[in-house]
């Protein structure tokens, strides 16, 4: 068949790619929505290979818009990861290091921003941490405690009640609560035997099992961000902008909590109609401190300085392949569950590790007595480690870290195999040093504890007859007087 005008077939073309003559122009004010999962990495979804997880809304985003390889949190942790988010500065700097903290109340934060561009401002659900909403001065937001699933229908009312005529441009966080434990019962068909377990893992039964309950998770996140979604394309117009990502790794002993790339390594996903490349995928290392920056030249704003995020609208746009040269993460603590500060730095393809204190013991609510956490199969790892060595040496990495770690993420991705004491590796080991030791000076990170620790040299607090994270905060501790470097 001859066509005999191709102007027709080559302008849908160009649209469709995101290079049409409009391309050139940044819509002015669009509508955004930011949609936010609970303890999620990056491989725990289609899009990035997790064939076994049922997340059809997620592939669908994928599908129609940018998919970034080397997306960041922070720190691994919830409060920390979104106080920087919606500050743009890192935890020592907006001042929210621990779990369960606050950034400064003088600190400008997300929603004065898009204020002062003539935006309403709303949150739903989880986008801060619990009950923390009220401090950053949204002009409207909704259920925002723990576990509280009315945030989804709320958020899709709350679009199709708005007018439609006359209304201000919208900037509407949603945050749902999933996958964040506790993991539903019902694991919604799963084949337990049938979804592989991440890197470092006991395989046992129970673990399986619970595996099975945190996929049901992770398909309910999906169907939330479904839900959204379509009420967003139903009611806002054609140029929104949608990101999607979520805010640290997976609850799993090596994930949440931890500066491996299962902790801080996250999805993040960005539909933009007629800007954004649909079905494009992305190696450009950017950080959740970026979000706010980027939004915000979206949006028509010019980004402070002083922030320590960076826009990559050029990534977003085709305009650049590249945004950062080194990501750097960091992790204080969650109470008296988790005191394990660390930092972290990736430059390239490499990877370096500082455990501020190796000789505190990593805990958390996974192995630890409490009804949040993943006790009852952690315990089975434990039993397994008493007569099989492979099991003894994950339970032992788990609690006992050394001070410094180095991964080499393209043949290592699931940093199994420390190389710090390489000497082949000397060079480099000193110069991400000093890379870490520069950022965290000029950070004014000073490595501060927040809650006495739980020490290798005392197993009794730290095993399986160990009191819980609340009860032991009252339990006298004698804390090393060693300093961080």
């Amino acid at each position: 068949m001859k066509i005999r005008n191709p102007f027709p077939y080559l302008a849908a073309a160009l649209m469709i790619w995101g290079v049409h003559a409009g391309a050139a122009s940044l819509p002015s004010k669009p509508d955004l929505v930011i949609f936010l999962t609970d303890d999620q990495s990056q491989t725990d979804l289609s899009p990035y290979g997790a064939k076994e997880l049922r997340t059809p809304n997620m592939q669908r985003l994928a599908d129609q818009g940018m998919r970034f390889t080397r997306a960041y949190v922070a720190s691994p942790t919830c409060a920390p990861s979104r106080a920087a988010l919606l500050t743009g500065l890192m935890p020592a700097r907006n001042g929210a290091e621990a779990n369960h903290s606050k950034p400064r109340r003088e600190i400008k934060k997300w929603p004065a921003y898009f204020q002062e561009l003539g935006y309403e401002v709303v949150a739903f659900g989880k986008v801060s941490h619990y009950r923390h909403t009220a401090d950053y001065g949204f002009d409207y937001f909704a259920h925002d405690g723990f576990h509280d699933h009315a945030a989804i229908p709320a958020a899709v009312e709350f679009l199709k009640n708005r007018p439609r005529q006359g209304a201000k441009p919208l900037c509407l966080f949603v945050g749902s609560n999933w996958p964040h434990v506790p993991w539903p019962e019902d694991t919604l068909g799963y084949d337990a035997d049938g979804l592989p377990l991440p890197a470092g893992s006991v395989d046992t039964p129970v673990t399986r099992a619970w595996r099975a309950r945190y996929a049901a998770a992770v398909t309910k996140a999906d169907e939330d961000l479904g839900r959204v979604y379509e009420a967003a394309r139903e009611v806002l117009g054609p140029q929104t902008l949608y990101l999607f990502s979520g805010d640290n790794g997976t609850q799993w002993p090596f994930g949440k909590w931890n500066c491996y790339e299962a902790g801080v390594c996250v999805p993040l996903i960005v539909v933009w109609p007629g800007l954004v490349k649909p079905g494009s995928t992305t190696d450009a290392m950017v950080s959740w401190v970026d979000f706010l920056p980027t939004l915000l030249e979206a949006a028509g704003g010019k980004p402070p300085a002083s922030l320590d995020g960076r826009s990559f609208l050029p990534v977003l746009l085709g305009k650049r392949r590249e945004h950062r040269d080194r990501i750097f993460t960091t992790h204080t603590g969650d109470g008296r569950w988790n005191i394990y500060p660390c930092r972290a730095v990736r430059d390239g393809n490499w990877k370096y590790v500082r455990n501020l204190h190796p000789e505190y013991a990593f805990t958390t609510h996974i192995d630890l007595p409490g009804n949040l956490g993943q006790r009852a199969y952690f315990a089975s790892w434990e039993d397994a480690a008493r007569t099989n060595a492979q099991a003894a040496a994950i339970v032992n990495r788990y609690h006992a870290r050394p001070a410094e770690e180095l991964y080499n993420l393209e043949s290592d991705p699931h940093e199994q195999h420390n190389l710090a004491a390489d000497p082949g590796q000397a060079s480099r080991l000193k110069r991400l040093r000093r890379q870490l030791d520069r950022w965290m000076l000029d950070q004014g990170d000073t490595g501060r504890i927040h809650a006495p620790p739980r020490l290798l040299s005392d197993p009794s607090s730290y095993g399986p007859n160990a009191p819980s994270g609340d009860a032991a905060a009252a339990r006298p501790t004698n804390s090393p007087k060693k300093k961080a470097r």
